[in-house]
């Protein structure tokens, strides 16, 4: 083939592709937007009946209208002469739907009449809008000494646990398979997630979220790695001094952080006793131990229940995954303030058992074994502990 048959092959190609090239600068579907839309044709409606509003959005009016307010100015622009823009309160509707329904770009697409990738772009602009305006008033990680004491006073009260300053776990977040990542994404369970870490109060709330890690890592290791940990073991959250679980005694035991099997002892994170035939005293240490570690397991119940988008694969760009899951954190927080929450009537913390765990060693034993004394005290007894081993 010589050249100047190549030139006119290349522009009879070039040609094709220009006659493939869109018809319409805005598809027939978008345009119908303003009368067809979900949000023209259903936001007033779902204004008028509150209980329709919260099954939509999964959250009330006025949570809606306290986030829109708070986010405007990050999400309004301006219009142009080709186009009016997307106004604060649609981008918030889309985003929220998104979260509380699991409905994918695609079905979002269809039902609010806006393309595909503008809606990718407002679930990017509202999730990290939501994290950025609210995560410092709404999941403040606490500094002082009486707050502290205030969530240990929480799981005393609550869970019949003295000296807990939060339970910890970790939480896989289901992801289509990332392009190009190899096995990093593959956790234990053998499918694709990043894990959200999570420090949960008695309150169900969050108290620290870390997002982001690759699947295949343990919770241990991430916590390990964690800012939070990092803090806690350089003094620089001002927890308080350690002191007597009961009068009878004179040991001074530190605050902690408890965890299930898969976190190591120290002198600020409780785990169960590891083993079989463990006698009656650290079957009940266990048995009160993941009563109390159960508040973190139902913060994410509840936060899974509330948004559905976390109970598919996620099929967003890691970077995007991160932003969603973290923007769900601080909702989680924020709708508990705002609304409240009923989960005690769903979950019965006495219907549990203690998990069999391997042995460990190290400086908490000797910390654990006063808090199994106090449990087994007078004084730091429940009525039906032994019941329930």
């Amino acid at each position: 083939m010589d050249v100047n048959t190549l030139i006119l092959y290349w522009y009879y190609r070039r040609s094709k592709k220009r006659k493939t090239r869109r018809i319409h600068w805005v598809h027939p579907i978008l345009r119908q937007r303003q009368s067809v839309g979900d949000f023209y044709t259903l936001m007033s409606s779902l204004r008028e009946d509150d209980t329709k509003f919260y099954t939509y959005f999964r959250m009330s009016k006025d949570t809606f209208d306290f986030l829109l307010q708070r986010l405007d100015t990050d999400l309004r622009k301006q219009d142009t002469c080709m186009r009016k823009a997307i106004s604060p309160e649609e981008k918030l509707a889309i985003t929220i739907r998104y979260l509380a329904s699991g409905l994918s770009y695609e079905d979002l697409h269809f039902s609010y009449r806006i393309g595909k990738s503008t809606i990718s772009t407002i679930v990017v602009e509202v999730t990290q809008s939501i994290w950025n305006n609210l995560y410092e008033e709404f999941m403040p990680l606490p500094n002082k000494e009486e707050e502290w004491l205030k969530i240990a006073s929480g799981f005393n009260e609550k869970a019949n646990f003295p000296h807990c300053l939060g339970a910890v776990d970790g939480k896989h977040i289901r992801l289509r398979k990332p392009s190009n990542s190899g096995s990093v994404y593959m956790n234990y369970k053998d499918f694709f997630s990043i894990v959200l870490l999570a420090v949960v109060d008695s309150d169900y709330r969050f108290v620290y979220v870390s997002v982001g890690s690759y699947g295949k890592e343990c919770d241990s290791s991430i916590f390990k790695e964690s800012s939070f940990w990092k803090m806690l073991t350089e003094g620089r959250l001002n927890i308080p001094e350690p002191r007597p679980l009961f009068t009878e005694s004179e040991v001074q035991v530190p605050y902690v952080i408890i965890g299930d099997e898969g976190f190591g002892l120290h002198t600020h994170l409780l785990r169960p006793f590891g083993g079989t035939h463990l006698d009656r005293g650290k079957r009940i240490f266990n048995y009160r131990l993941t009563r109390a570690r159960r508040y973190v397991e139902c913060a994410f119940g509840i936060l899974a229940n509330k948004w559905r988008i976390l109970h598919r694969p996620i099929d967003l760009k890691r970077e995007t995954a991160i932003s969603v899951v973290k923007a769900c954190t601080v909702l989680h927080n924020l709708i508990i303030k705002k609304e409240g929450i009923e989960l005690e009537k769903e979950f019965n913390f006495e219907n549990l058992l203690p998990q069999e765990v391997s042995p460990s060693v190290g400086t908490g034993n000797s910390m654990r074994n006063e808090f199994m004394t106090y449990f087994l005290s007078e004084t730091g007894s429940v009525p039906w502990q032994d019941n329930k081993i």
